[in-house]
């Protein structure tokens, strides 16, 4: 059976994560390690928003980016056949605009930060969200807190300061990691920018089962 080790790991629990409904926004390096585990877990119910294509320079860290100008989130229902999708823009307009109602969790693997605080100010505590994994090399660092408690990350600094700035009051776990910057230019390490996908599906398995 294909789900018999994860039933045998989350028990009657199970049944929460197959009838789950969540919304994965960004299926890059992130996202798209977050989608592959929330798929492999058991998850039925996954929608994911993306306006890009793959091209060529995200085969270090992206799944299905072999399959070069492709449109991802139209790649990734041929290998995650289950998978709703959109292919649309995040941006702080659609965040306002889109009914997120339906949806039990909303999961944030983008960078644009307009639409990063729009999304938290429109969803509150269903939203969990990721800074971002580029120019790291080390997994161990990778922490989870809540957004007011993240440190020596500066994306997540920038994010605390707009989210102050909006009146936002609310909290919801981040994903983020104070490792120093290991070089100044586009670089990344699939080991860390995985790694933070696979920390966001774990947090959404926590919150569809607790």
């Amino acid at each position: 059976m294909r789900f018999t080790r994860s039933r045998s790991i989350f028990g009657s629990d199970f049944e929460k994560l197959q009838s789950a409904k969540v919304l994965l926004l960004g299926v890059g390096g992130v996202g798209g390690f977050c989608l592959d585990c929330l798929f492999r877990s058991g998850l039925q119910d996954i929608t994911i928003v993306d306006h890009d294509s793959f091209d060529i320079t995200n085969q270090n860290r992206q799944i299905g980016s072999e399959a070069v100008e492709a449109v991802k989130v139209v790649h990734l229902r041929t290998i995650y056949p289950t998978v709703k999708s959109l292919h649309q823009k995040v941006t702080k307009e659609w965040c306002e605009e889109f009914d997120f109602s339906e949806f039990d969790l909303v999961i944030d693997a983008i960078d644009d930060m307009p639409a990063k605080v729009a999304l938290a100010l429109v969803v509150g505590e269903k939203l969990i969200s990721a800074t971002g994994g580029a120019k790291k090399l080390d997994p161990t660092k990778i922490e989870m807190k809540s957004i007011w408690k993240t440190h020596g990350d500066a994306l997540a600094k920038k994010f605390r300061y707009e989210l102050k700035k909006s009146g936002f009051k609310g909290d919801f776990p981040v994903v983020f990691s104070p490792e120093e910057p290991k070089c100044t230019d586009l670089g990344s390490f699939v080991g860390v920018t995985g790694a933070f996908g696979l920390a966001l599906c774990s947090k959404a398995v926590e919150e569809v089962i607790k």
